[in-house]
């Protein structure tokens, strides 16, 4: 048995005894310590199969030879392993010259995570345009290729609408062939995508979720459907319904990192920690695993330790937080998964240290939070932003202004090279503000932006991103101005979006507890020592609770 099968059954049995996680997670380590074996035993060059990928369905005019092939590299694609499905599709059209849909293939992967640059546009184009020059002989292929086509035309216009002709390509797609089930999968997850924030009916993802259900059922092993059905119920009020989806995808594509953390999606939408943190543990080692690492995922581990810092944040593990931070520090350069020229390990290093001290209140170290060396413009922002909020709760106004100071001179960086994310350092601004207006008294001016925030803020927080929700963080600043009913009807909201945040749990109880609703605050702070339990916190808030549901169990037993 090899070390990485031994590694991880050591995982299992450490999650079993230790964590006493569910059925679910077990089988999702199971299958990746299979997952392993595998390639130890017959080595990456014989592929990856329907057991470590799921199952796609993909019909072409391209030589038969090639089909297996194409088919894993579709696979891939669902899986968002972008690069390994680019070098898949690769080798089909070497294998097959005469095949056009290896180059739409290839198109396809190159649209990833958002919008490309220009020269990935060019290069999109280039593959698109040797797939029509191939003439595929059957008008569904023709139909694939327009669509991706559609992504790229024009490739040096910066075109926001590519993405809705993408769209309208692939519902034509869909209206000519019915059962196409690939079709199907891929308008789903374009729908998704053209979602908007605004739209609080989520009516693109529930038009998704319309069509991707009845596939879930006919196609359980399909690696797309349960995948996009995660996407499509990412959100606050529709995040239970993602739940069989969550539990099922892991195990559909146990050798694909991505497949292993998008489970922890629908985890934190619903403040369910630990299947969040062995969701991501899973992730993490498939990303390292000695047998799939010819898949060049090693940059999705840094995902995959964004939601898993966070959720031990949120459950007291606080120690196990701070190993991670370590580790993060002697990692060695990878390659962003976003396929630009960033360090991932950087803006980890920024991110992590901010949410770190921020999430455990420790407001000292939050306002000493050194600056990283080798950032892009905007990541210092976080940092500025956990200085100026740790000096303000810690009562020092003036250093809090001196940071905001420095978040102000990057927003005029940011504006004048008009670059997107503007409006991203104008709210830290905001929020950095409020909490200095705050530690000088002008408690109007302070709760008023944060407010403003919160009422835009629909949607909940999930990685270690440096930043707190704006709702909680209203609702702290009203319990230290002693306005308890006013803050607990914050927590309250912030919980709906939020659900098991350790602070919003704990200010609710407190908030609870101060405005002499003795029962509610119980049922918070029994919420807390839930969430934790298991963990070997010590932090002041969780001995708070355990002490006063001892208190009140204590006079309960008395009356009786």
């Amino acid at each position: 048995m090899n070390a990485s099968l031994v590694w991880t059954l050591g995982l299992i049995v450490d999650s079993w005894f230790e964590l006493q996680v569910n059925r679910s997670t077990v089988l999702l380590l199971l299958a990746l310590a299979l997952s392993a074996q595998l390639f130890a035993e017959h080595g990456p060059e014989h592929g990856l199969t329907e057991r470590d990928l799921g199952a796609v369905h993909f019909p072409t005019s391209c030589a038969p030879a090639v089909q297996n092939e194409f088919e894993r590299g579709v696979a891939l694609l669902h899986s968002f392993a972008f690069e390994t499905a680019e070098a898949t599709f690769r080798q089909v059209a070497q294998h097959d010259p005469k095949c056009a849909m290896a180059h739409w293939g290839i198109a396809r992967s190159f649209w990833r995570w958002g919008m490309p640059n220009a020269a990935i546009r060019e290069n999109g184009w280039h593959e698109a345009s040797i797939a029509n020059s191939l003439n595929p002989s059957t008008k569904r292929e023709r139909e694939y290729i327009a669509a991706v086509a559609a992504l790229y035309q024009n490739p040096k216009d910066r075109d926001k609408n590519r993405w809705q002709r993408y769209l309208e390509g692939l519902e034509r797609l869909r209206r000519d062939y019915p059962n196409d089930d690939e079709a199907t999968a891929f308008y789903a997850y374009a729908l998704i995508d053209a979602d908007k924030d605004d739209d609080l009916r989520h009516e693109k993802r529930r038009q998704a979720a319309a069509l991707l259900e009845p596939l879930f059922a006919k196609e359980p092993n399909h690696p797309g459907v349960a995948h996009y059905l995660i996407h499509a119920y990412d959100k606050p009020d529709l995040a239970s319904l993602g739940l069989p989806a969550a539990r099922r995808y892991a195990l559909i594509a146990p050798a694909a990192p991505h497949a292993l953390h998008m489970p922890s999606h629908i985890f934190a939408q619903l403040g369910m920690w630990q299947e969040d943190i062995q969701s991501n543990l899973g992730s993490l080692a498939a990303s390292r695993s000695p047998g799939i690492s010819h898949m060049e995922d090693q940059g999705h581990e840094y995902h995959a330790m964004e939601f898993l810092m966070y959720a031990y944040l949120q459950c007291g593990r606080e120690d196990e937080a701070k190993k991670l931070l370590d580790e993060v520090k002697s990692l060695p350069r990878v390659k962003s998964m976003y396929g630009d020229s960033s360090d991932p390990k950087i803006y980890a290093l920024v991110s992590y240290s901010a949410a770190y001290a921020l999430e455990l209140h420790r407001w000292t170290e939050a306002a000493e939070l050194p600056l990283v060396p080798g950032t892009q413009v905007g990541d210092d922002t976080i940092t500025y932003l956990g200085r100026a909020i740790g000096a303000a709760r810690a009562g020092d106004a003036a250093l809090a202004r001196k940071n905001i100071a420095q978040i102000d001179s990057i927003y005029r960086q940011v504006v004048a090279r008009k670059l997107p994310f503007a409006g991203w350092v104008k709210q830290e601004k905001e929020e950095a503000e409020a909490w200095a207006d705050h530690a000088e008294g002008r408690n109007d001016e302070a709760l008023r932006p944060l407010q403003a925030i919160a009422n835009k803020q629909r949607t909940g927080t999930f990685g270690a991103t440096g930043d707190l929700p704006a709702r909680e963080m209203l609702a702290d600043m009203l319990l230290e101005m002693n306005r308890p009913e006013d803050a607990l009807v914050q927590y309250r909201q912030a919980l709906k979006i939020n659900p098991n945040r350790f602070d919003s749990v704990y200010g609710a109880g407190r908030a609870a507890e101060m405005a002499k609703h003795p029962q509610e605050a119980a049922t918070y702070f029994q919420r807390l020592v839930q969430v934790c339990a298991g963990s070997r916190s010590t932090r002041p808030e969780l001995a708070y609770a355990s002490r006063f549901l001892s208190e009140v169990a204590t006079k309960q037993f008395n009356l009786k």
